[in-house]
């Protein structure tokens, strides 16, 4: 196993090994998902600004049951929650299986496929995000505060590993020569996660920690020294943190827009069958995946860049991708410029998270992190948009994405809070928790 996600000191490999395949069975099954996406709709005959809405309700069920299952983790154990996020997961997977094969069969109208399609994808936002807490809980508990960062490291790397294998296993699951090939890859990512199910359930102790009392609200002092309690305002309104949140929230729609576009492209690019394309588009998701790790777990590491750097940097990166992408001279150059975002996007994550995580006390980093993981979550529902662009105009939504982020260039050098982000480096805990709140449903 790398170096980048060895187990932490504190906690028994094979422990470690359970915890990092939980996450990297679900990053794989959601990514391994995407990639065959649009070749699924094209088959059916699901328009495609559709085919993207499918993660749509799915990630607004994510964002608004993460918090129930985190509390629920505290309450009933860590090891209970992962049991059921890996059955929402494996349910979720089985019953989106089954309904492409029936689409694929045209044993119904495509349109009543889609539907179904949305409820059993919905399923794993409902369920699905039982796990996420859980297992950043059991690690988290088990470690020292020293070692937290090495810790969170660790875990980060099942999620960017699991965007790297995903798109490469997801062709090898199609079954080639059946009418209902391209459910292959749901079938085989739901027997993965009932192995995974059953390690779990038989092999992870359970947390021998007594679950962590919630976090209350800081009590201010006021001018007269009498103490009261401090109404919290939403985070999206704190002027300390606002900057950083708009800044993300561009910068996961277009990194959204662009990984759901993509299979797209693809195949209207070669001009294959959707099946045909498959391999193509796997390809494709792979260097941009690897693109990403090698900015959160390289780069920045390498060169000790620092936040303001980063959002700067990333942005710019990004946009010259996008423009790449835009032109299309070529299927090579199309993987190149879905790299070159990659990396740009690997590169802004960690900028704002770390950014906004240090914009504000100790008390309030809960607080942040939730908005962060909204924000990372509810793109996702703007992305259809942007694929009903693409049908009109093919190089619009790159060329938009592409401007977008010239815009937020020049945002993170004119905003004062942006301008003035942290100086110092980035270090590999803010690396480790971009990729962890990418990990959320909207994650890609």
């Amino acid at each position: 196993m790398p170096k980048f996600v060895s187990a932490p000191e504190g906690l028994p490999k094979g422990t470690f090994a359970i915890i990092f395949g939980v996450s990297l069975v679900t990053a794989m099954g959601n990514t391994g998902m995407i990639s065959v996406l649009p070749a699924i709709g094209r088959s059916i005959g699901i328009p495609d600004p559709m085919v993207a809405a499918i993660f749509s309700l799915s990630a607004l069920l994510w964002a608004f049951s993460s918090p129930f299952w985190a509390r629920a983790s505290d309450r009933y154990g860590r090891k209970p929650l992962m049991l059921i996020g890996l059955s929402g997961f494996m349910a979720s997977m089985v019953a989106c299986g089954l309904v492409v094969s029936a689409g694929l069969l045209h044993l119904a109208a495509p349109m009543i496929i889609f539907g179904f399609f949305l409820v059993a994808r919905a399923l794993f936002g409902l369920f699905g995000a039982a796990s996420n807490p859980a297992t950043q809980a059991y690690i988290a508990e088990h470690t020292p505060p020293e070692q937290r960062t090495q810790s969170m490291s660790a875990l980060a790397g099942a999620f960017g590993l699991g965007t790297v294998i995903g798109p490469f296993v997801a062709p090898l699951f199609v079954l080639h020569g059946l009418k209902v090939d391209l459910a292959g890859p749901m079938f085989g990512f739901a027997l993965l996660a009932a192995a995974m199910l059953f390690v779990v359930w038989k092999y992870l102790p359970e947390s021998s920690k007594m679950p962590h009392a919630p976090v209350t609200a800081e009590i201010a002092r006021g001018a007269s020294g009498a103490e009261a309690v401090t109404k919290e305002r939403p985070m999206w309104r704190d002027p300390r943190v606002q900057p950083f949140l708009i800044y993300g929230f561009i910068v996961a729609v277009c990194q959204t827009a662009q990984a759901q576009t993509l299979g797209f492209l693809i195949i209207d690019k070669l001009k294959l069958s959707p099946t045909a394309a498959q391999g193509f588009i796997a390809i494709a998701m792979m260097f941009g995946a690897v693109a990403g790790l090698l900015a959160q777990w390289g780069i920045i590491r390498m060169f000790e860049m620092t936040p303001r750097q980063l959002l700067r940097w990333g942005v710019g990166v990004a946009a010259i991708g996008n423009v790449i992408v835009a032109l299309q001279p070529s299927y090579a150059a199309v993987v190149a410029g879905y790299a070159i975002s990659s990396l740009g996007f690997g590169l802004a994550r960690p900028g704002f998270t770390a950014g906004s995580s240090l914009a504000v006390g100790m008390h309030e980093q809960a607080r942040v992190a939730g908005a962060i993981a909204a924000v990372n979550g509810v793109n996702v529902v703007l992305a259809p948009a942007f694929v009903w662009l693409y049908e009109r105009v093919a190089p619009a939504p790159f060329v938009l994405c592409g401007g977008l982020m010239v815009v937020m260039l020049v945002y993170a050098f004119r905003n004062q809070q942006l301008r003035n982000a942290h100086p110092q480096p980035a270090t590999r805990a803010d690396a480790a928790m971009a990729t962890l709140e990418k990990s959320d449903e909207g994650g890609v």
